[in-house]
C-alpha cells in the first residue's frame, strides 16, 4: 500500500494539469529504506508529449546524485496520461527499473480544472508484472 499526505497528492495532481496536454512526470523522494515519500520533485518532460513521458538524462543523474548525498531513494516515481486512463503502458513498464518504487499514474484525460475529475493510482512493477496497490492519503505521517 502507498501511503501518502494530502499535500503531495495534491501537489503530484497540479503538475499533471499543470503540463497537460503533454504527459508531467517526476519523483518523490524519501529517506532510504523507510518507503515514506516526502520530498516532491517536480521533472521536465523531456519529450513534451500528450503521449509520453522521458526524464532529461542530465537531470536524472543530477536527481540521483543529489537523492545520494541526501541518503534517499525515489519512493515514487510519477507520470501522467492525457487521454487515457491512469494504467502502466507497455512504455511505462519497460522504463520501470526502480523494483521498491511506487508508480503512480495520474489520469487528465476529462481535464485539468481544479474540480475536474482525476484518477490517481498506484502500482508496483517488478520484472514486467504490474501489480495495482490501494492508496492511503493522510493528513501526516504518524511516528
Amino acid at each position: 500500500m502507498l501511503t501518502i499526505t494530502r499535500e503531495l497528492r495534491d501537489r503530484i495532481v497540479a503538475h499533471a494539469r499543470a503540463d497537460h496536454p503533454d504527459e508531467a512526470c517526476g519523483v518523490v523522494a524519501g529517506p532510504a529504506g523507510s518507503g515514506r515519500p516526502e520530498r516532491f520533485i517536480p521533472m521536465l518532460n523531456a519529450a513534451r508529449s500528450p503521449t509520453f513521458y522521458e526524464f532529461d538524462s542530465g537531470d536524472l543523474l543530477k536527481l540521483y546524485r543529489e537523492m545520494d548525498d541526501r541518503d534517499e531513494e525515489p519512493v515514487i516515481v510519477y507520470h501522467s496520461h492525457t487521454a487515457t486512463e491512469a494504467y502502466p503502458s507497455r512504455t511505462d513498464v519497460s522504463y520501470a527499473s526502480e523494483p521498491f518504487a511506487h508508480y503512480v499514474l495520474v489520469s487528465t484525460a476529462d481535464g485539468t480544472g481544479e474540480d475536474d475529475p482525476y484518477q490517481f493510482r498506484s502500482f508496483r512493477i517488478v520484472d514486467g508484472e504490474i501489480t495495482e496497490e490501494d492508496v492511503q492519503v493522510v493528513e501526516e505521517y504518524s511516528a
